[in-house]
């Protein structure tokens, strides 16, 4: 795991940064200087839109890349051009997409890019103006979805809360809790343990555990800052 230095200077609960200390469905990307390098260029706040979404991008499919390595695959056997026998994976049917909206939709292209047909839902969570209690507005997904393996996109998970309220609606259509993968770019200890304590069957696929979660995301990578 990639270590983290950066403070906010608050007195948030000291919750630990050991992956391990969430259980076994927290998985971190393996730290390497690729990914450490594509972290630091996300949080530089001198970082143009351009590169910004540049470097993000390319986060992002590592991340998709090692999410879908958590869906069930099967055996085959292919023919190849010379006629000799290859056994190989394939992997099982009914896997899809559900971004949360707005930043998820960042993620969008990134999972199109490693399968090509994939169906991709939506769920929008807002906050109440006067509560702050996060709520779904709106949810839209593929009829069968209850019979899917599910990655729910979200790059940024600063308290859990939104990810809780859309995993309940995926719950409330019929969605197994382990059928449910978490693809995230960046997740502070707090929201994994909020995440985990809610639903300890979820897989939960990031890059960083850090502190401090680099709110500015959406903003930045669509161009609305």
């Amino acid at each position: 795991m990639c270590s983290a230095n950066e403070s906010n200077g608050t007195d948030s609960p000291a919750l630990s940064e050991n992956p391990s200390d969430y259980g076994g469905n927290l998985k971190i990307l393996d730290c390497n200087d690729q990914i450490k390098e594509l972290q630091t260029i996300i949080r530089d706040r001198n970082t143009t839109r351009s590169d910004f979404k540049f470097y993000a991008d390319r986060l992002i499919r590592l991340v998709i890349e090692e999410s879908l390595n958590q869906l069930p695959y099967s055996d085959c056997s292919v023919i190849t051009p010379t006629g000799a026998i290859y056994d190989g994976l394939r992997y099982r049917s009914g896997n899809c997409g559900v971004s949360i909206i707005r930043s998820g939709e960042a993620m969008e292209q990134g999972l199109r890019d490693c399968c090509r047909s994939i169906r991709i839902g939506k769920i929008l969570v807002e906050s109440d103006a006067e509560t702050h209690v996060a709520k779904v507005v709106y949810a839209r997904f593929p009829d069968d979805i209850a019979r899917r393996q599910v990655l729910l996109m979200y790059p940024i998970m600063a308290t859990g809360n939104t990810v809780i309220q859309a995993v309940s609606v995926l719950k409330d259509h019929g969605v197994k809790e382990n059928s449910i993968i978490l693809s995230n770019l960046f997740c502070t200890p707090v929201a994994a343990h909020m995440v985990v304590t809610a639903f300890p069957d979820l897989k939960i696929l990031t890059s960083e555990l850090n502190p401090v979660a680099p709110n500015h995301f959406g903003q930045k990578y669509f161009g609305t800052d």
